[in-house]
């Protein structure tokens, strides 16, 4: 049953309105009150309902927070005991697999490569002419030059020397050049560093002990002989390196012998006193200066012959020791780099340094 929509005009309700003494704006305004009251109350219990539900979400999520860090700590337990057990299990591979797997390695890679080697110089020697053919080098038109305009283009009479340091001086650069980077190769495989504030490391001091076994001990027969010997000896390197261009003989040769002095004074006397002249600075010096004259020497001389322009370096006198233009000079620029060299291999080998 509906109730009437007139209910507050009706007979009845008028009546009860009059015995109570009300009037209908009495009811009008009780009525809004009683609306805004449960309005009220209605936005407080929705306020309620969303802070329950917000309560409920936030211990859901602390929950699950928690279940997800504990998650974490079993999966980060876990991979510590797999990384464990992986170094465990792998901490002594290098030394009981790893040295047999390179040593195989290079083993099969130093074959390949000699392989590599045989099959090109054999490939190379099959496009070489046949012995006696009119092709072959010694029949062709550069012997003949050399032989005939040799002493006249180069003004060399040691036809040798005129060849590989005139003809053919950047063949004999690269052959320095080989050197020093040998040379290099084994500083950086063999020298023994300092530490960082200028004193010896252990390997160092150890090396220092053990070749004192071959340092000289007052061994006057040795060092009276080389007192002798080494002034001679550098000093016959000198004239074999100076005249290189007049009879047999050069950089490569001179080079060789003064080295050889070298390290026959450092033997009798150590290295003490050799090392006052041929230490490491010394040494990057007296074989860097050398190899940069030659490059830019014959770098000039190529330039000027190859545009046809003069190049001013007198040839002098053929026969005379001041002759074969830069011939000379650059003998003696080969003979410092091939002395330098042979004396810091047996450094680096006996001890590891200067």
């Amino acid at each position: 049953m509906k109730p009437r929509s007139d209910y507050e005009h009706s007979l009845w309700r008028r009546l009860v309105r009059f015995v109570d003494g009300e009037t209908l704006e009495d009811v009008e305004k009780r009525a809004e009150e009683l609306q805004e009251k449960s309005a009220k109350s209605q936005v407080e219990a929705d306020i309620r309902s969303e802070q329950i539900l917000e309560e409920e979400e936030d211990e859901e999520d602390k929950d699950n927070r928690e279940e997800k860090e504990n998650r974490k700590r079993e999966l980060e337990k876990a991979h510590e005991k797999e990384a464990a057990a992986m170094l465990e299990k792998y901490k002594n591979w290098p030394k009981e697999h790893g040295v047999k797997i390179f040593g195989r390695l290079y083993a099969v890679m130093a074959v390949v490569l000699c392989l590599i080697i045989i099959v090109t110089l054999l490939v190379t020697v099959s496009y070489l002419p046949e012995f006696g053919q009119p092709d072959n080098p010694n029949n062709n038109e550069v012997v003949r030059r050399y032989n005939a305009d040799g002493l006249e283009e180069t003004g060399a009479t040691n036809a040798v020397a005129g060849m590989i340091l005139d003809y053919r001086a950047f063949d004999t650069l690269g052959e320095s050049h080989v050197l020093f980077v040998a040379a290099c190769c084994v500083m950086i495989l063999l020298r023994l560093e300092l530490t960082k504030d200028g004193k010896p490391t252990d390997k160092k001091r150890a090396s220092e002990e053990n070749d004192r076994l071959y340092e000289p001990k007052n061994d006057k027969i040795l060092q009276g002989s080389a007192k002798i010997l080494v002034p001679v000896i550098i000093l016959f390197g000198i004239y074999v390196i100076l005249n290189g261009h007049l009879s047999p003989g050069g950089g490569f040769s001179g080079g060789a012998i003064i080295g050889a002095g070298l390290i026959l004074y450092l033997n009798a006397f150590g290295f003490e006193k050799t090392t006052r002249i041929m230490n490491r600075k010394n040494y990057a010096v007296i074989s860097v200066v050398p190899l940069l004259f030659y490059a830019m020497a014959k770098g000039y001389s190529f330039f000027t012959g190859a545009n046809h322009l003069e190049s001013g370096i007198p040839k002098g006198t053929p026969g005379a020791i001041l002759s074969a233009g830069l011939i000379l000079p650059l003998n003696i620029c080969v003979g410092i780099v091939v002395a330098c060299t042979m004396y810091n291999f047996y450094t680096l080998f006996r001890k590891g340094g200067m």
